[in-house]
């Protein structure tokens, strides 16, 4: 562990760097105004009384090879250590915003609630912590206070989550290549447009993202982390207000052909997010007497609103209740360009 624990010798404290991790990160955080988030993993291969199961990279196929594989291994002295653990973490660093638990996989050979007393556990977080949030990975998707938001990793989801028939907070896990963990030879590294795509239309959906960076043996970033990082941070630099306080735009804005849509429910702004940059004119379906202004975010620059040109023409899908916006012949020089509605 990257803390300095009574539980073990395997910490950080016990290498040549001789230190606690955590401690500086938090304090690093802290000193910035962010919040702390701490992910722990109730797995641990390390641990002598883990037993071996399906994910282990002792793994077999037989109950009869687990049973000779896990003589002597003891979970209830597992999850007395896994308590301890997640106390101190929870005691020795302040105020904790955020715990990631990771993860169950019950079933055959599997692990779960039980196997972590994951009630136990839960109960003991929110004590320690009363303000804290927590994931859904500790197997207690049906009981009330086992979790706080649901976590789809690696995938986009195709609307806002739901459980038993209602919206709930959620927050997708990605990678910004193909490894949660520095590695050197990777070459599936997404671009800067895949990466803001993901970024807003996560937004747009209600969510959260999360971006996973693995740093090198060195303690650092390499430049193909380091020049993604660059890439989202200029776009953020003047469209942060698309992003930040915004979720999903109410049902009665309908998203124009090839953007997407963030809405902030306190300013009452919404921001239309050009995927595709339009030729001209951009065609708000079903928006007339809603819009009182609109703008370029990068710049501020004012767009011009009207109704639709050319009416009638062959293949039109105008209405009368529709309205359009008067954009310049060349994309600005952003990756994507967002435009600010400033509602009725």
């Amino acid at each position: 562990c990257l803390f300095d624990s009574k539980f073990t010798d395997y910490d950080a404290v016990n290498t040549p760097y001789g230190k606690d991790l955590i401690k500086a990160w938090v304090d690093a955080f802290r000193a910035e105004g962010l919040k702390i988030g701490f992910y722990y993993s109730l797995i641990d291969w390390h641990h002598p009384d883990f037993t071996v199961d399906r994910v282990h990279p002792l793994r077999v196929s037989t109950q009869e090879e687990y049973d000779k594989l896990n003589q002597g291994r003891d979970m209830d002295k597992y999850r007395i250590f896994l308590k301890n653990q997640v106390r101190e973490i929870l005691t020795n660093y302040g105020k904790i915003d955020i715990l990631w638990l990771d993860f169950s996989y019950p079933g055959e050979f599997g692990k779960g609630r039980d196997d972590w007393d994951s009630e136990g556990l839960v109960k003991m977080v929110r004590q320690l912590q009363p303000g804290i949030i927590i994931d859904d990975r500790a197997d207690l998707k049906e009981y009330a206070g086992g979790w706080d938001f649901i976590t789809p990793e690696q995938y986009k989801v195709d609307q806002w989550p739901m459980v038993d028939g209602k919206r709930v907070p959620w927050e997708t896990c990605q990678t910004f290549s193909g490894s949660w963990g520095y590695y050197r030879d990777e070459q599936t590294w997404k671009d800067n447009k895949q990466l803001l795509v993901l970024l807003i239309e996560s937004v747009s959906k209600g969510g959260n993202l999360l971006l996973n960076v693995g740093p090198t043996a060195r303690g650092v970033f390499d430049s193909r982390a380091q020049s993604a990082l660059k890439g989202m941070g200029e776009w953020m630099k003047y469209h942060s207000p698309s992003i930040y306080q915004c979720t999903e735009a109410p049902a009665e804005f309908q998203a124009p052909a090839n953007t997407l849509l963030t809405y902030n429910p306190v300013t009452r702004r919404l921001y239309i997010h050009l995927l595709d940059y339009p030729l001209q004119n951009l065609r708000l379906p079903g928006y007339k007497g809603k819009v009182k202004y609109a703008q370029f975010l990068h710049d501020a620059s004012e767009i011009k609103v009207s109704s639709p040109p050319h009416r009638n023409r062959g293949g039109d899908l105008d209405t009368d209740n529709d309205l359009s916006l008067s954009l310049p012949v060349t994309k600005p020089q952003v990756e994507i360009p967002v435009i600010e509605v400033f509602l009725n």
